[in-house]
């Protein structure tokens, strides 16, 4: 489901992608993680950290279990799942870990993951970790949350709304969850999305347009 840490990025892209070019190669998503969010809010009324939960679809999961088992058995042992955590959290230091936050429309820097930690379950890649805003972060105004790959290689999809979630939501505070329509979103970015796509199909940031996230109005 994810080979979505951009594969290119992390050199685990199986030789057979690579017959593809490389603009269409990364014009669609091709790695796919089912994901979890949970925003926590501490007792001073501010976002504390955002934890991820991601689970990858089994193509990627077998690409990254050929890739990293050194011993060849077929598992993933304490050390190899270790240094996948790793080339990860390297990896996706450039793309803030795939994660978005914003107030009042302005983006919130966030500082990296402590680690990544990853696990290898019914033959899937499971990956866990938190981050936390640069600064601290107050309720106030609108706060949105997300997650998504910018290069529109892989595909983050919250499957049900269950799946995000708020810890410690304070009095005064609301929660909605918007998942854009996609044919409204080119609607109203035809113009815009028809020339940021052709002109660079990986520097823009088109995949925030259609992103699920989650909003807070405090």
């Amino acid at each position: 489901m994810m080979k979505h840490f951009n594969l290119l990025k992390f050199g685990l892209i199986p030789a057979s992608f690579l017959m593809i070019s490389t603009g269409s190669a990364l014009a669609h998503p091709h790695v796919y993680a089912e994901a979890r969010l949970e925003v926590v809010i501490g007792n001073q009324g501010t976002v504390e950290e955002l934890r991820h939960v991601w689970r990858f679809d089994d193509l990627f999961s077998s690409t990254i279990l050929l890739d990293f088992d050194t011993n060849a058995n077929l598992k993933l042992e304490s050390s190899e799942l270790l240094e996948i955590g790793t080339v990860v959290r390297n990896s996706l230091a450039d793309y803030d870990y795939y994660t978005a936050i914003s107030h009042d429309g302005r983006a919130v820097k966030i500082q990296p993951p402590d680690a990544i930690h990853v696990d290898f379950q019914d033959g899937q890649i499971l990956m866990f970790f938190a981050v936390r805003p640069e600064t601290p972060l107050p309720l106030q105004g609108l706060l949105s949350f997300g997650a998504y790959d910018p290069t529109m290689y892989a595909a983050i999809d919250f499957l049900s709304d269950d799946d995000l979630v708020v810890d410690g939501l304070q009095p005064g505070c609301s929660k909605a969850i918007i998942r854009p329509d996609p044919d409204e979103v080119m609607a109203q970015n035809q113009a815009t999305l028809t020339e940021a796509f052709f002109n660079d199909p990986q520097g823009n940031d088109i995949s925030k347009l259609f992103a699920t996230r989650l909003e807070l109005t405090c």
